[in-house]
């Protein structure tokens, strides 16, 4: 399999797991690393990682000069669609990390610089590499537990001052957009990839233990219908003290039920189906660790595997543009059902 060069653009928490998976995995190398912080550049020798730095976007694109086949985004959210476009007409394959944007018409415009470039666009939904995402998909698809009725997804996060504290971004209506953006996207997307789009959303959001946060929600319910059938809600909030405490999915149908609950949605708690016995999953890879906060599953590695195999032409990408775009619109969507209830 011939190895692919990347590049990363952002190089805080997500941008140095990119780098470092892309330094140690044997099919692709580490060309340059993009931080507009010297602080964050300086982090690459503390995990051994060689590189070429670059101050901003428009420098790498100057002195890259193509050097490179792949651009990772791990900036933060309000970046990551403007900049997918200048790499992707600058003639680079792009990932983008979750969420592929904070409005549906920016990431229609990506969705545009791709078919003018002719270049690909993998978009960062790793939760759909655990165990029990691949299982809970492949019984939905196989129809075994009938009809669906009912889906809830439970979000009950930890994001107190250690987490918001730390950078200018986080928390700001502009650059991060909502907690449904940067901490839930993964699992509205897990819902999406299996259960499809929605429609008439009636939501609620508020804010209760970030008075800091302006224009900014750290807890919310929403309803809807799903456009295959059946009805769904996600409740979800970051209030909760100290550290996590759950993120699940709920699933009744008219030939069964089933739970996908943990603290990070890698365990099956129930499985209730009519001829059908649960079989032995794979185990689910630990949650990524940011010392005082936990992310979701660590599996970014599977991510950029996936990216070189479908450049080589032996397969395909797990989430494109357009399921990215789909994510983005939902959130979107919530959002503005909220809003039309004040």
């Amino acid at each position: 399999m011939q190895s692919k060069k990347f590049s990363v653009i952002g190089f805080g928490r997500i941008g140095r797991r990119h780098s470092k998976i892309i330094h140690e995995y044997a099919h692709s190398e580490l060309v340059s690393i993009t931080d507009i912080d010297p602080e964050s550049l300086e982090k690459a020798d503390e995990l051994g990682i060689e590189a070429t730095s670059y101050n901003d976007i428009e420098e790498f694109l100057e002195k890259d000069n193509n050097q490179s086949d792949v651009v990772c985004i791990c900036t933060p959210n309000g970046w990551h669609t403007e900049y997918a476009i200048k790499v992707l007409n600058a003639g680079y394959h792009v990932v983008i990390e979750k969420p592929m944007g904070i409005t549906k018409e920016a990431c229609l415009d990506v969705i545009s610089a791709q078919e003018s470039s002719g270049k690909r666009v993998f978009v960062v939904k790793q939760n759909r590499y655990s165990p029990p995402s691949v299982w809970m998909k492949q019984v939905i698809d196989e129809g075994l537990i009938g009809d669906v009725l009912m889906v809830q997804v439970n979000c009950y996060w930890n994001r107190d001052d250690r987490y918001y504290g730390g950078t200018t971004w986080r928390g700001t209506k502009d650059m991060d957009g909502g907690a449904l953006y940067t901490q839930f996207s993964h699992f509205i997307d897990i819902m999406f990839w299996v259960f499809g789009d929605v429609k008439q959303p009636k939501s609620i959001v508020k804010n209760f233990t970030h008075p800091d946060l302006k224009d900014f929600d750290d807890s919310g319910f929403a309803q809807f219908e799903f456009v295959k059938g059946g009805i769904g809600s996600i409740n979800y909030s970051t209030s909760c003290w100290d550290t996590n405490m759950e993120s699940s999915i709920t699933v009744v149908g008219t030939k069964g039920s089933f739970k996908v609950g943990g603290q990070y949605m890698n365990e099956i708690e129930y499985c209730h189906i009519e001829d059908y016995e649960m079989p032995e999953l794979e185990p689910t890879n630990p949650p990524n660790d940011y010392g005082p906060f936990k992310g979701s599953a660590a599996n970014h590695h599977y991510v950029i595997e996936n990216v070189v195999e479908t450049l080589n032409g032996l397969s395909e990408a797990t989430a494109n543009a357009y399921e990215g775009m789909k994510v983005v619109s939902i959130i979107e969507r919530i959002y503005e059902a909220a809003s039309s209830e004040k």
